[in-house]
């Protein structure tokens, strides 16, 4: 399969009129320096030396703020720099706000051959938006991912779990919603309580109390699983926050881990080998899996296969090139 990746251009905070209870973009991102046209430049020069021809299956990101809030010009002219090489490329990929989103603006993006917008609608709980300072409503998201589809972009949603004011069905209830909108990709970022927050000041006053980890875990993992399911079908192409110093320095608390994907796929694959042999015999077994998904499968240090022993079930991984990944299959009958 062709390598997709994306040529990331952050613009942090510029565009956001609202400071959200747990933004801290500087620290998130690493970043503080706005982009200029030739910036744009250099870094998709530097990406197509390195690209080559994968460099069509890729895309041109701006990410980091809400892009299409940005003063008007100033985005026209980072857009105007991708011109020369956009026939290169799969298209551009920018995130904004939901409420940032209009016929008009649609039918400019479109002009300079963006495909795919990512909205950071973070809840679809008026409760739990207001609560956090979003500065939009639930509707908004609705409406606005309504219009992006209409008009031919690939619509991409992000949410956040464990938010303050929300719960774990709130958080389930959001990725319900997202699925009815028909998004193609997802994103789910587990939230991390970060110093010169809102959320850093309640969480030090006792009033916010983020997820553990294993609940984060337990959670995003189900949620990937109602996203990837035969009748939703959007593709979760992030799950937790990139890993950076910046970041690490400057969180105070949360359920951040450099592989928090992995943990989450992982755990689903506890999940799938549980529900294949809870109705079998305790014995020995092996289950087939994808080679790519045996570490996924014998879990962090052998955790899958250990509470596996502890149900009853011994277990033998065995590859099979033929499987997809995170699917799991019995390959064997129990030994006598």
């Amino acid at each position: 399969m062709p390598r997709h990746a994306n040529v990331a251009l952050f613009i942090p905070f510029n565009g956001c009129p609202h400071r959200c209870s747990f933004c801290d973009q500087r620290s998130i991102t690493g970043k503080a320096y706005q982009p200029t046209p030739e910036d744009v430049k250099s870094a998709v020069t530097t990406a197509l030396d390195s690209l080559k021809e994968n460099s069509i299956h890729s895309e041109i990101a701006f990410f980091g703020g809400s892009f299409t809030a940005i003063d008007r010009q100033y985005m026209i002219s980072l857009l105007e720099a991708t011109v020369p090489f956009i026939d290169r490329f799969r298209g551009i990929r920018i995130s904004t706000r939901p409420d940032c989103i209009d016929a008009e603006i649609l039918t400019l993006l479109k002009t300079y051959h963006v495909t795919s917008i990512e909205l950071g609608a973070q809840s679809m709980s008026d409760t739990v938006l207001t609560a956090n300072d979003r500065g939009h409503t639930a509707d908004d998201v609705r409406t606005a991912s309504r219009l992006i589809k209409d008009f031919g972009f690939e619509l991409g949603l992000q949410m956040m779990t464990g938010l303050y004011m929300s719960t774990p069905e709130s958080d389930v209830e959001t990725a319900r919603q997202f699925i009815t909108l028909k998004p193609d990709t997802v994103r789910i970022y587990p939230t991390i309580v970060m110093k010169g927050t809102r959320l850093g000041d309640l969480y030090k006053a006792g009033v916010y109390q983020p997820q553990t980890l294993e609940e984060a875990v337990a959670l995003c993992a189900g949620l990937i699983r109602l996203f990837e399911a035969k009748d939703a079908r959007a593709r979760v192409i992030r799950v937790g926050l990139h890993d950076s110093e910046s970041l690490k320095e400057n969180m105070l608390a949360g359920p951040y881990h450099p592989a928090f994907k992995e943990l989450c796929e992982s755990r689903i694959m506890l999940e799938k080998a549980y529900e294949l042999l809870k109705e079998l015999p305790q014995g020995s077994y092996t289950l087939r899996v994808s080679p790519k998904s045996r570490s996924k499968m014998t879990g962090n240090r052998k955790g899958n296969l250990i509470a596996l022993k502890e149900m009853g079930y011994e277990i033998t991984v065995m590859e099979d090139d033929t499987m997809s990944d995170l699917d799991v299959e019995i390959g064997e009958e129990p030994s006598p």
